[in-house]
């Protein structure tokens, strides 16, 4: 029998800051505590059911992910032990433990900084009606799920709510500034790489990712949020892979799957998901980080 999934949070003496589709954020000091809840969302919903586990899954692949690419940028995880955290935030360590992370403070910036590898998402769609990608031509004749010739940069507006759109590099550089889009699109590709190659590793193909960028009060470029979870990218199994359709997934493909075959029309009510449709997006994101990390997920404390 699965667990409850953790769908809101509330800590007396932590400011809240923010509620995001998935994650709390709380004000500790100068810093701030991100909790990974066990929302999904989809369409731009949260759904009416959460998953058990999820949000553990998500933080833990993050501080992963985090400890690994700290070479190629600084990021904004400080700690992800709760004994370390503020004495406020330490009451509610059974809550928290395995699923937040103290960070640093930042400002974010306004724009979402995408790798793609293959042709799937909204990359597919694009190319379908323009034959490009983000202002990029694309060979003609490419079939959904085709790898590109090379990865490509794309990045997209960041939306507080709706969805966020594919942009061209000069329209980002409108919002950003040319130089800092040059160095974000820098990191962004060497994180990619960087990300690529260890899937490979584990027989996982990373189809595309987002990354988000803030600037320290100090000016410093770090990155923040997520790194490289199911819910941030497309993970398939590369034993798997056939091009000219969509992929197996370890991401929440599944539940989007789910939701078109029940012709939903995207507008609340919002509906539920059955058990074991649960049950299923559960199993795919605790065998992405098994496999990933080759690690077991920290449980919640006793």
């Amino acid at each position: 029998m699965l667990s409850q999934p953790l769908l809101d949070t509330q800590f007396d003496g932590l400011p809240l800051v923010r509620r995001g589709k998935v994650r709390d954020v709380y004000a500790a000091g100068d810093a701030l505590i991100l909790v990974a809840t066990d929302r999904i969302s989809a369409f731009d919903y949260v759904l009416g059911s959460g998953i058990p586990d999820k949000g553990r899954v998500l933080n833990q692949l993050s501080a992963f992910w985090f400890g690994r690419t700290g070479h190629i940028v600084p990021n904004h995880l400080i700690a992800t032990s709760v004994t370390t955290y503020p004495a406020a935030a330490r009451r509610f360590a059974a809550e928290l433990e395995g699923r937040s992370m103290l960070c640093t403070r930042t400002t974010p910036l306004p724009v979402e900084c995408v790798a793609r590898g293959y042709l799937s998402g909204s990359g597919w769609k694009d190319y379908k009606a323009t034959g490009e990608l983000c202002g990029i031509a694309l060979p003609e004749g490419l079939r959904e799920s085709d790898r590109l010739p090379a990865p490509i940069f794309t990045p997209a507006t960041k939306a507080e709510s709706g969805h966020d759109e594919n942009i061209s590099e000069a329209a980002a550089a409108a919002v950003v500034g040319a130089d800092l889009l040059a160095r974000l699109k820098r990191l962004t590709m060497a994180l990619y790489e960087h990300g690529v190659a260890h899937a490979e590793s584990k027989g996982i193909i990373l189809a595309d990712t987002k990354f988000e960028f803030g600037m320290t009060d100090a000016g410093e470029l770090i990155l923040i949020d997520e790194v490289m979870t199911p819910d941030s990218s497309r993970y398939w199994p590369k034993d798997a892979y056939s091009p000219g359709g969509p992929q197996p997934s370890f991401d929440k493909q599944y539940v989007r799957d789910y939701l078109e075959s029940i012709k939903w029309n995207k507008q609340p009510p919002v509906p539920s998901l059955p058990d074991d449709v649960v049950r299923n997006t559960r199993a795919k994101y605790l065998d992405a980080y098994r496999r990933l990390t080759g690690r077991e997920l920290e449980m919640a404390v006793a």
